[in-house]
C-alpha cells in the first residue's frame, strides 16, 4: 500500500524542481558556503506542491487512463489506491508544501501559490485548450526559474528567462507528438487537446521553438566567458530529442533524459562545461 503512495508522486518528475538551483549555479555562487542547503527546502515544497497535482490530474483523469497502455497500471486507475485515500493525500501534501514555504518567504510563497494556481487550473480545464496547455507547461518552468532567483538573490536574465520558456514549449510540444504518434486514433479520447491540433502544428512548433531556443540560448552565452563553447552542445541535444520524438521513443522529458544515455552524456557535459567556464 505504501510502494502505491509514493508511486503517486511521480519522484523521477522532482527532476524538474532543480530549475530552482539554476540560477545560483550559472550566476558561480553554488560553491560558495550554506547556497546548497538553503535550496533543500524550498525545492522539497515544489516536489510536494508537484506532487500534489499530479495524484489530482490522476483523478480527474481514472476514466481516461484506463484505456492507456501504460497509464491504466498506474495506482488510481489500476484501483490500488482508492479515490478517497488518493484525495486526502493529494491535499496534505499541497497543505503542507505551502505551510513549508511560508518559512522561507513572503514571495516565494506567493510564486509557490502561482505555480499551484496554475496547475490546478491546467488539471481543471486549460489542458483541454490547444496552444494554451502548452503556455501552461511552460509557465511552470519561468517560477521555478523565477523562485530560484528570488530564493538566492540572483537576477534572471532576460536571455535565460526566454530560453527556458521556450525550451518548456520545445520539450512540451515534443512529448505531445509522442502521446498522438503512440495513441493514434485513441489520443483524443486521452487528451482532449490533441484531437485539436491541426495535423502538423504540433511538428511545425517543435521545429520553430527548437530553433529559437538555440538563438536565445548563444545570446545568452556571448558575455558569459567560454560558455559560447557549449552552443554546439545545445544544438546536438535538441536534434537528438527531436531525433527521439520522430522515431517514436517517447518524448517525456525526464524519460528521455534519463532513460536515452547519449541525451543524459549531453547534460553532463554541459553541467560540466558551465563549471569550467565560470568556476574559478
Amino acid at each position: 500500500m505504501i510502494a502505491h503512495y509514493l508511486i503517486m508522486l511521480r519522484p523521477s518528475q522532482w527532476l524538474k524542481n532543480l530549475m530552482l538551483f539554476f540560477p545560483p549555479f550559472l550566476a558561480g555562487q553554488m560553491m560558495l558556503p550554506g547556497v546548497f542547503l538553503r535550496g533543500v527546502l524550498p525545492i522539497g515544497t515544489f516536489c510536494l506542491v508537484s506532487s500534489a497535482g499530479y495524484i489530482l490530474n490522476d483523478l480527474l483523469d481514472r476514466n481516461r487512463d484506463v484505456h492507456h497502455p501504460r497509464k491504466r497500471l498506474r495506482p488510481i486507475p489500476s484501483g490500488a489506491v482508492s479515490l478517497n485515500g488518493a484525495s486526502i493525500f493529494s491535499a496534505l501534501l499541497l497543505i503542507s508544501g505551502l505551510v513549508l514555504a511560508g518559512f522561507t518567504s513572503s514571495r516565494f510563497l506567493l510564486l509557490l501559490a502561482c505555480y499551484a494556481a496554475i496547475s490546478t487550473s491546467y488539471t481543471l480545464l486549460l489542458k483541454s485548450l490547444p496552444v494554451v496547455d502548452l503556455f501552461c507547461i511552460s509557465a511552470g518552468f519561468l517560477i521555478r526559474l523565477q523562485a530560484g532567483g528570488e530564493l538566492f538573490h540572483v537576477p534572471i536574465s532576460p536571455w535565460l528567462f526566454l530560453t527556458v520558456f521556450l525550451l518548456a514549449v520545445f520539450l512540451s510540444t515534443g512529448k505531445r507528438i509522442s502521446e498522438l504518434n503512440s495513441l493514434g486514433d485513441m489520443a483524443g479520447e486521452h487528451r482532449v487537446s490533441l484531437a485539436r491540433y491541426p495535423t502538423g502544428f504540433l511538428d511545425g512548433t517543435m521545429y520553430m521553438t527548437g530553433a529559437a531556443v538555440l538563438v536565445t540560448y548563444a545570446m545568452y552565452t556571448l558575455n558569459r566567458q567560454m560558455l559560447i563553447y557549449s552552443v554546439p552542445l545545445c544544438l546536438f541535444g535538441l536534434l537528438r530529442y527531436i531525433f527521439r520524438v520522430s522515431s517514436g521513443k517517447g518524448g517525456d522529458p525526464t524519460e528521455s533524459l534519463l532513460k536515452d544515455w547519449l541525451l543524459f552524456v549531453v547534460g553532463l557535459l554541459w553541467v560540466l562545461m558551465v563549471i569550467w567556464s565560470i568556476y574559478p
